[in-house]
């Protein structure tokens, strides 16, 4: 365990003022939109505050050097059958303590992170859990001043602001390829969504590139979709390669939910699985049980994020730590669509 430390002070109105060059109160009268302040003064001391990751505390009166029982999770979306695991882990983690979770969703929009980090650290919770790395110099500098545990969860290839729990997924796309190039598959395509908001997918597809490269194979074609996950586009997407590259061997999707559109669509075609023709997704979506044939996936171990997040939200509040990064394992499971190897 790591030596303990001294826990990290929250910045003040002062904080602000100073760095600005103005009083307290003339941060305040900006801050809250009241008041006489020149414009050119209003938007240095905005700038200030966005710069130094300041969040004013909402909670008044005798609260007001205190905390909320609360762990605020910040997650991308709910209509993704990733999150809910996820959020059940820290639920069954936090039963029975004081700390209750109260949640935010972003859409996947840095500018709605931005809003709902804000306003969640407001109101000065306990803790904070947010999914992924990649977050705004804004949104940063909010978590790197929020004077409470920050655990950003479902990715370790980064550079965390303080703690993070998930996979690499660098390392699960890896392992499918091998998986992949083992069973004797050569002509591969990827289908996913568009990789500037997926950036566990993108590092996924590179993990997939390079093993695959090592190998001397080079991926034969690439799909991408916009907007939501769904059955419909993943059948969609299959139509659309399949009938560019009809000669491929191997589909492998982003997610599991666009790879069952996939692969009933290839089923409903003819096509011999695994024997001609393999598939596979990515994060063992439990919800998908029970269909007539099995896809082959990664387990991205969504409920161990969740709870493992939760107990080190507990761990530092009981004995402020040095931030660390704890990376999960990624389990692969062929499925019925994978050849057997040899």
């Amino acid at each position: 365990m790591a030596n303990p430390i001294p826990p990290r002070r929250p910045l003040t109105l002062r904080d602000v003022a100073e760095q600005s060059g103005v009083s307290e109160m003339t941060v305040s009268r900006v801050l809250r939109a009241r008041g006489d302040v020149s414009p050119a003064t209003r938007e240095r001391v905005l700038e200030t505050a966005r710069t130094m990751g300041y969040v004013p505390n909402k909670i008044a009166g005798s609260l007001a050097s205190s905390r909320v029982n609360l762990v605020a999770v910040i997650i991308p979306s709910m209509g993704n059958l990733v999150f809910p695991e996820v959020l059940s882990g820290i639920s069954a983690e936090l039963e029975g303590t004081v700390l209750q979770p109260v949640l935010g969703v972003t859409d996947y929009r840095p500018g709605k992170e931005e809003k709902v980090l804000y306003e969640m650290l407001s109101w000065r919770p306990s803790g904070m859990i947010i999914a992924g790395l990649e977050h705004s110099d804004a949104s940063r500098a909010m978590l790197a001043s929020s004077g409470v545990p920050v655990i950003e969860i479902m990715d370790t290839d980064g550079d965390p602001v303080d703690c993070a729990v998930g996979i690499s997924h660098d390392r699960a796309g890896r392992i499918m390829a091998k998986q992949i190039l083992e069973s004797g598959y050569r002509k591969i395509g990827f289908l996913g969504s568009v990789m500037d908001r997926d950036h566990r997918g993108r590092k996924r597809l590179q993990g997939l590139k390079s093993e695959l490269e090592a190998a001397g194979v080079q991926l034969a074609d690439e799909e991408f979709y916009e907007g939501t996950s769904s059955i419909a586009k993943g059948r969609e997407m299959t139509i659309a390669m399949l009938k560019r590259s009809p000669n491929l061997d191997f589909l492998y999707y982003s997610n599991d939910i666009t790879g069952v559109g996939g692969l009933q669509y290839c089923l409903e075609q003819g096509y011999d699985i695994p024997g001609k023709l393999g598939l596979a997704g990515f994060n063992a979506v439990t919800e998908l049980n029970g269909l007539s044939r099995k896809l082959a996936t990664v387990d991205s171990c969504r409920a161990e994020i969740g709870r493992t997040a939760a107990r080190m939200i507990l761990d530092r509040l009981e004995t402020p730590q040095e931030g660390e990064t704890i990376e999960l394992t990624p389990m692969l499971d062929p499925g019925e669509t994978l050849r057997t190897p040899g």
